[in-house]
Parts: C-alpha cells; structure tokens; sequence
C-alpha cells in the first residue's frame, strides 16, 4: 500500500539532504524551483486527471494509499514534486561543477523534430497517451525555438538530459513492474523498454525539459533582480 509512497521518498531524499551542501547551496533556488513545479506541475497533473478519467492509465490500489484527489492518488500528485525537485537538483549540481557552453545549432533545427512529432501525434489521435506524449513533445521543442532559444543552445541542458534517464529509468521501471501504474493497450503503440512504455520516455523528456526551461529563466531573472 505505501509502494509508491516509498519510491517518492527514494526520489527525493538524496536531493533534499544534499540542497544545504555549501557548494550547491540549491535552498538559495528554493523561489525558482517553486514557480517551475507549481507552473508545469498544474499542466501535468491536469494532463494526469484526463488521462485517468479516459482510461489512459490507472492505479493499483495494492500500492498506493487510499485518499485520491481528482481521481488522483495523492501520491501520485507527490510525484510532480518529488521528480522535478530531484532533476532540478541534478541541474543545479551540474551548474555548480561545470561551465555551461553554448552549442553551435541554429534555431530553425529544432522546428524540424517539433513538427514532425506534432503531425505524427496527430497521426496517433486514436492513441490518446501516444497521441498527446508526442504533441507535447514536439510543442516544447517548437516553443522553445521561438521564445527561449539559449535553452536548446545550452550544453548543461543536453548534459542534464541524459543523466535524469538513469533515474527515470530506475524508477520509472519500479513504477511499471510492480505494477503501480498499468496502461490501457488501446491508448498506447504497447512497445516497451524494459516494462516501460515508450510514451513514457516522450512524457517525462517533455515534463522535465519544460520545469527546466522555467527554472532556469526565473533563476536567471531572479539573479537580475528583475
């Protein structure tokens, strides 16, 4: 019953007891870690409450305690918190040891990915959780060409992207063996990476870029002082 719980707690409790370490310092980013998981925690955990409701999803009550709010497991809801504290962390450790770069791509590159998953998400409209992993997916990739480029165009955040696939992975696959989430096969293409669906990969590369994107441009305005 407290499976899912536990895994939340597995999630952040390095991060957390690391956040006074006095090199990272990440409790000085306590304001712009807040703004980015309250801004993209409300779009995902909507996003969670439709799926649900449709049956894109559901939740083994083996795992997860009882109270449920919009349909949603409040550990489920601790999940928005819990994962991008973590990766944000993982951000802000990275910003500490290494000197970020900017890479040497041109803003129309990324419009090509972009569209190309939006129209292939479009494609899968049949397949609600594929159909809206790639969508969202592509929009960031589209958004951040036009309103926040320096982001594609950062080393740290490419170099952030590949490491939280190591713990998204781990537990993502705790989350999907057991199983405390199963997934509906008519809403997804039922191709998996271990017992993980590929969409997964698209929803959490998309969620995790986006709580990014608005940390580092709150940070970065914060420091300013604007």
């Amino acid at each position: 019953m407290y499976e899912y719980l536990l895994i939340n707690i597995g999630i952040i409790c390095f991060p957390l007891l690391f956040s006074f370490e006095k090199k990272i310092r990440f409790y000085r980013r306590f304001p712009a870690v807040a703004i980015s998981i309250i801004v993209m925690g409300i779009a995902y955990i909507s996003w969670d409450i439709v799926a649900t409701a449709r049956g894109d999803w559901s939740f083994n009550d083996q795992f997860v305690t009882g109270i449920r709010l919009a349909g949603l497991p409040i550990v489920e809801i601790l999940f928005f918190i819990t994962a991008p504290y973590a990766c944000l962390f993982i951000y802000e450790a990275l910003a500490t040891l290494l000197k970020d770069r900017k890479l040497p791509v041109k803003q129309y590159f990324f419009y090509i990915p972009g569209g190309g998953l939006i129209l292939l998400g479009l494609y899968y409209l049949g397949q609600p959780y594929t159909s809206t992993a790639l969508v969202v997916t592509g929009l960031f990739f589209v958004l951040s060409s036009i309103f926040y480029f320096p982001l594609l165009q950062s080393f740290l955040y490419w170099l952030y992207c590949g490491i939280v696939i190591v713990p998204f992975t781990i537990f993502n696959y705790l989350l999907t063996s057991l199983p405390v989430v199963t997934y509906a096969s008519s809403a997804i293409w039922n191709v998996r990476g271990l017992t993980i669906p590929a969409e997964d990969f698209f929803f959490n590369f998309s969620m995790l870029s986006f709580h990014a994107g608005v940390y580092i441009f709150v940070k970065s305005r914060l420091n300013k002082g604007v």
